[in-house]
This record gives C-alpha cells, sequence and structure tokens, in this order.
C-alpha cells in the first residue's frame, strides 16, 4: 500500500520511534466485527467479544452478510470495533437515565443503532443526516433495528442549533479525511492531503458551533472523527474547551483494551487495539441558565380512525398515541408528543417514531417497520416460519406459496424472527417486502451459507 509522503512524514512526527509499527498495521486486512441488537437476540455466542462493548464481536473472516436473512431482520449490525466504544460512553456518563439525544451526522446508522440498544427505554433519540440519500439509508436500517422512540431528520446543523438546549446529549460523529479508512477504502488514500486536513477540521468547527445551542447546560458531547491526527481530534476538543464553554469528561478505560489515552481523548490505533482508526473524546457544556421555548401552538389536526382496528398490534400501546397523517398510521410515546410538535416545527422530519400500516378504503397495510419493531405484538397475526431457501427468495420479493394457512395477513419469520409480512389471497402469497429494500445481487439458494448466529 502506498501512502502520501506528507500522510507518511505526519505518521513518523506524531508517532516517532512507532510510526513504522503503526504503517505496517496499515497494509494488514481489517477485523470483521458485528454487534448484536439485544432486544431481538438472547441466545450466547460463541465468538470474541470486543471487550468494550457486550454485544460486539469478532468474526476471522468477513462472509457475505447479504445472504443471511437475520441482518435483514435487524438482529446484528456490522460496525467497526473501535465506534463500539460511544456505548461505554453512555453506560458511564448517561447511564439508565431517561434524556433526549441527538445522533447528528448519523448515516449509516451504526451509532445510531447502537444509541437505541445502549440508552433507557424511556429515552428519544433524534437521529439526522444532512444529505437526503444518506437519509434514506438510515431511515432504513433505524426501522430494521425496530426501536419505536427515534426521529429521524434530514437537516443542516444550523437547524437543528436552533433548538436551543432540546438535548441532554450531542453525538457528533464528524465527516473527516478518513484516514481511519485506510485499509477499507484505497480511494480514501488518494483522496487525503494536508490541505484537506485542515479544511475537515474547519468543517467540523463549524459543524460543532452550529449545532452547540441545542445542548443544554450540562449535557454531553460525544465528538468522534475516524483519523489519526491532532489537527482534526486534539486541537479541535481544545477549540470547543476554549471557545464553546464545556470541559471534557474522563472515561474509564481497562488496561487490557489497548486504547491509547491523551489529555484529549481517546485512541484506537490499529497497531495497538483490534480495529480501525478511531479517536472520540467527551465533553461536557458548562452549566447555565436552561431556556425554555414555547411550544407551537400551530397543531395540525389528526385525522380520525378508529384504532381499536390495530391496537392489538403492539405491545405496551397504552404508552403511545396511534395517529394518522396522509393515510399513514404511526405509534409515538405519550411522554414525547410535545418533544415530536416541536420537531415538526423546526426539522424535516422523514420518520417519527413506529409506522404501523396505511389506510385503504377500509383495511390497514400493516407496514414492513411494523414487522420489524421491538413492540409488534407477535400473537395479532399468524405466523409462517420460513426455511433459508424461502428466506432469501421472500427478501428478493419473489413469490413464495405453502399450503395449510389462513387467509389475509401473515408474519414471515425466519427462526422464529420477523422479516416481514404476507397476504395470502388464496392460490397465492402477495409479497409485501419493500422493493426498495430487496436483495438484488444474483443468489443459488440451493446451497445454504454458514451464518454466523444459530
Amino acid at each position: 500500500m502506498n501512502f502520501p509522503q506528507p500522510f507518511e512524514n505526519c505518521i513518523r512526527s506524531q508517532f516517532g520511534d512507532e510510526s513504522q509499527a503503526f504503517l505496517a498495521a496499515l497494509t494488514e486486512s481489517s477485523p470483521v466485527s458485528f454487534r448484536v441488537n439485544n432486544y431481538k437476540y438472547t441466545d450466547s455466542i460463541n465468538l470474541p467479544q470486543v471487550k468494550w462493548e457486550p454485544k460486539g464481536y469478532y468474526l476471522e473472516n468477513r462472509p457475505i452478510f447479504t445472504l443471511d436473512p437475520l441482518i435483514h431482520a435487524g438482529v446484528y449490525y456490522v460496525q467497526e470495533a473501535g465506534s463500539m466504544f460511544v456505548g461505554e460512553v453512555v453506560r458511564q456518563t448517561i447511564g439508565n437515565r431517561s434524556v433526549v439525544a441527538l445522533d447528528l451526522c448519523a448515516s449509516p446508522g451504526g451509532k445510531t443503532t447502537h444509541l437505541l440498544s445502549t440508552l433507557s427505554d424511556d429515552s428519544l433519540l433524534v437521529t439526522n443526516e444532512v444529505i437526503k440519500t444518506r437519509a434514506v439509508v438510515l431511515k432504513e436500517n433505524v426501522q430494521k433495528w425496530g426501536c419505536p422512540n427515534v426521529v429521524v431528520t434530514n437537516n443542516d446543523p444550523k437547524q437543528i442549533g436552533e433548538l436551543t438546549h432540546f438535548f441532554d446529549l450531542i453525538l457528533v460523529d464528524a465527516p473527516c479525511s478518513g484516514e481511519g479508512m485506510f485499509r477499507k477504502d484505497e480511494k480514501s488514500i488518494s483522496e487525503w492531503s494536508e490541505d484537506n486536513v485542515v479544511l475537515c477540521a474547519e468543517r467540523q468547527r463549524r459543524i460543532l458551533a452550529d449545532v452547540w445551542e441545542s445542548l443544554k447546560p450540562g449535557g454531553f458531547l460525544i465528538y468522534s472523527t475516524c483519523t489519526y491526527n491532532e489537527e482534526e481530534n486534539e486541537k479541535n476538543v481544545d477549540w470547543i474547551k476554549q471557545n464553546l464553554g464545556a470541559e471534557r469528561v474522563e472515561i474509564k478505560v481497562e488496561d487490557d483494551w489497548n486504547i491509547t489515552v491523551t489529555p484529549q481523548g481517546y485512541h484506537f490505533y490499529p497497531y495497538k487495539t483490534k480495529g480501525e482508526g478511531f479517536f472520540l473524546s467527551v465533553l461536557r457544556k458548562n452549566e447555565g441558565d436552561i431556556c425554555t421555548v414555547k411550544l407551537s401552538q400551530n397543531k395540525k389536526k389528526q385525522e380520525s380512525f378508529d384504532t381499536s382496528k390495530i391496537k392489538n398490534w403492539i405491545i405496551d400501546n397504552d404508552n403511545y398515541n396511534i395517529q394518522v397523517n396522509n393515510n399513514i398510521v404511526y405509534a409515538f410515546a405519550k411522554q414525547y408528543q410535545n418533544h415530536l410538535l416541536r420537531l415538526l416545527d423546526k426539522l424535516h422530519i422523514i420518520n417519527s417514531g413506529l409506522i404501523i400500516g396505511e389506510l385503504k378504503g377500509k383495511d390497514i397495510i400493516p407496514d414492513q417497520a411494523l414487522a420489524l419493531s421491538v413492540i409488534l405484538n407477535k400473537k395479532a397475526f399468524p405466523t409462517i416460519d420460513l426455511s433459508w431457501k424461502d428466506a432469501i427468495l421472500y427478501l428478493k420479493k419473489e413469490n413464495i406459496f405453502k399450503e395449510g394457512y389462513p387467509k389475509g395477513w401473515l408474519l414471515a419469520t425466519y427462526n422464529n424472527i420477523p422479516l416481514g409480512f404476507l397476504k395470502n389471497i388464496g392460490n397465492r402469497f402477495n409479497n409485501n417486502y419493500p422493493s426498495e429494500w430487496r436483495i438484488k445481487m444474483a443468489i443459488d439458494t440451493e446451497t445454504q451459507q454458514t451464518m454466523i448466529l444459530r
């Protein structure tokens, strides 16, 4: 692997005698790691564990994840091990408290799904992506993960910053020069330059400044990048402390985690830690007066709907308001209804809470998000458990038909874990899997692949 000479010079200057070991590590294969959805899978797993994440594991080789129905069901997420440190930070700073949190630069959703699994069940997460096409991917991964207390937005950080003192916790996994991606993406090597590092550092500061007002006094900021250089990491942490008013928060790490601790944060260097390049720092906003902003009084009238038809479709339904907007029926936590109104007043929302289904005349078509939700009441639908072959055919949105099932909506599962809905119309099943999610690659369904989870 040929690195830009200025990059090598920076590494040699920063790491001295250890620079050769550092550069050599970048020529090795990337470790493969994944994180299990603790709401959907609780069996023991006999694989090497990520030391700082109880639900994180390593694989010896990278399988073809597309061939595993469980990844489509939101049972696990393939994520770089260093990034999983966010969960430990949340456990040490937030604990079991109910909070309102923001993942600012969230697509494709690795850290968002991690926050959903780590924050308390009665917390609310707003997850944002500024690029529209990437926001669509974020929405898909959020729906697959299945947690209901989440709002997906597509906004510029400056717009979110207008939500004065709204969040208890903000995660900014900032767009960066991508040095930690060199092993995975050779294109990132050719795109690296000293000028780009400077531009990225400036952009990161602008993003942080734009969103800062939305963090409550005393609230926590988690700032992270996938870079090694001090310009985008330590120097930006110093800038946050000096210009925005914050103090750094210490996170306890164990010696055998091999995390490099600096005065400003935590580095995951690939020659020391099993993972890719990652930097993280935790800061606490200085105390001050919390601004109370009145909610908009311009409340949109909800469409009338007989909720008794679908109330048994979700568990704990008394905790959720069932609402209708443009014939889309969705559930949103009652305790955060006022927060939703404020978000609707300020932001472009592409998904809020759980989409239950769509009204079609007197009928309601259950939504894919409902099938994958952790608050789905599986007893509300007859279930058809699919073989691996049929599960793949279902995920490719191809035809399946089995005798002996009642007419109407069926919940398709794999290993008893929901995949989506089928409708038995008598002589065939209509496949209700979303067309935009379907597997497009050619697959030999006669030869089953070995799955990483049983």
